[in-house]
C-alpha cells in the first residue's frame, strides 16, 4: 500500500469516528415524545400533537452522547472550546454545543515507508517501518493540528528520510536499534506539540538493489574464505610447533620412538587390514623393518598362507 492510499484510509477512519453517532439513549429520547404526540393526536383527532412530538423528540435526541472507554469528546460551545467529555454518557445543548472530534487515546499502529531514498554513501534503499503512538492530550490534538493522524504519518516519513540521508548503508543494516531510537526521538519532538507521544518505532524491512545484494554476498563469501585460510594456517603453525616439541622428546629416547612406530603399525593394520611402506630413512630411523616383517608373518599366519607357493618352471 502506498503512502497516499494509507493516508486516505486514515482520513476515512477519522471521518467515520467524528461523524454522527447513534446511541440507545438518543433513540429513546426521540421515540418517547413522538409516541406521546402520536397518542395525543389520536385522542384529540388533531395532528398538532404528533408534529410537536416529532420536533421535541428530534431536539431531545441531539442532547445525549456516549463516548467509549478509550475516547474523549472535544466539545465546543458556539465555536469556543469548553472542555472534554467522556467516557460514558454525557449531555450537550442541541444546536449550541458541537462535538469537534472524538479522540481515540489507545496506542495506534501506523505503517510508513521511505522509497528510493539515498543513504549517506549514495545507495538507494527502501525502508518499511511501523510507528506506535498515542494521544496523551486530546485538547491539543483537536485544537493545535487540523488532522493529527495524517500529521503524525507525514512527520514519521520525513524523519525516516532525514535519518536515512545521513546514515551509511552498513550502519543502516547493522545498527537498527540505534536508528529506531533516534527515529523515535525525532518524531516525538515533532509530534509532542500536537498532544501526541511516540511509544516505539520498529523497522520491518530494508530493501537494497539486487546488484548490490549480489556484490555484498560475494564480499561476505570472500571474507569467510579468507578467515578459513587464516584458521588453517594457524592450525599448521600449531601442528608444526607440536611436532617440534615431539621431535625433541624422541631425539634422546629411542624406546619412545620405537613404541610410536609400533602404535603407527597397529593403527594402520587395524583400520585397513594391510599396510604398505616405501623404503626410506624413516623406516630405518624408527626401527620399523623388524616390525614390518613380524607384522607380515602374523598376517600370513592369520590368513593360513604358511606355505609359499611353488614357482612354476
Amino acid at each position: 500500500m502506498s503512502d497516499d492510499t494509507r493516508f486516505v484510509v486514515t482520513r476515512s477512519s477519522l471521518a467515520t469516528a467524528n461523524g454522527p453517532r447513534a446511541n440507545i439513549v438518543a433513540v429513546m429520547a426521540l421515540i418517547s415524545p413522538v409516541a406521546v404526540g402520536a397518542l395525543a393526536s389520536f385522542l384529540l383527532w388533531n395532528p398538532i400533537g404528533l408534529i410537536v412530538g416529532v420536533i421535541l423528540g428530534f431536539l431531545a435526541a441531539q442532547a445525549p452522547k456516549v463516548a467509549k472507554q478509550w475516547e474523549s469528546a472535544v466539545v465546543l460551545r458556539l465555536g469556543k472550546y469548553i472542555g472534554l467529555r467522556g467516557p460514558g454518557l454525557f449531555w450537550i445543548i442541541p444546536f449550541v454545543d458541537t462535538i469537534a472530534a472524538w479522540v481515540d487515546q489507545r496506542v495506534i499502529p501506523t505503517s510508513f515507508a521511505a522509497e528510493d531514498t539515498l543513504t549517506s554513501d549514495t545507495v538507494p534503499v527502501n525502508v518499511d517501518a511501523v510507528l506506535f503512538w498515542m494521544v496523551y492530550d486530546p485538547e491539543k490534538a483537536a485544537l493545535e493540528v487540523q488532522d493529527y493522524p495524517q500529521a503524525v504519518s507525514w512527520a514519521a516519513q520525513t524523519a525516516l528520510r532525514d535519518i536515512i540521508g545521513r546514515t551509511f548503508l552498513t550502519d543502516l543494516l547493522r545498527g537498527r536499534e540505534r536508528i529506531e531510537e533516534e527515529l523515535q526521538k525525532l518524531i516525538d519532538e515533532r509530534s509532542n506539540p500536537w498532544g501526541v507521544t511516540v511509544q516505539s518505532v520498529e523497522m520491518r524491512d530494508v530493501i537494497i538493489p539486487a546488484a548490490l545484494q549480489d556484490a555484498m554476498s560475494r564480499e561476505a563469501q570472500a571474507a569467510r574464505e579468507k578467515q578459513a585460510r587464516i584458521i588453517l594456517a594457524q592450525a599448521e603453525v600449531e601442528i608444526a610447533s607440536m611436532f617440534g616439541t615431539a621431535s625433541e622428546s624422541y631425539q634422546d629416547n629411542p624406546t619412545a620412538l620405537h613404541l610410536r612406530a609400533m602404535n603407527m603399525l597397529y593403527e594402520g593394520l587395524k583400520e585397513k587390514g594391510a599396510l604398505m611402506l616405501v623404503p626410506s630413512t624413516a623406516v630405518e630411523s624408527m626401527g620399523m623393518g623388524g616390525l614390518i616383517g613380524a607384522a607380515a608373518l602374523r598376517q600370513r599366519t592369520l590368513t593360513g598362507a604358511d606355505e609359499l607357493p611353488e614357482n612354476p618352471e
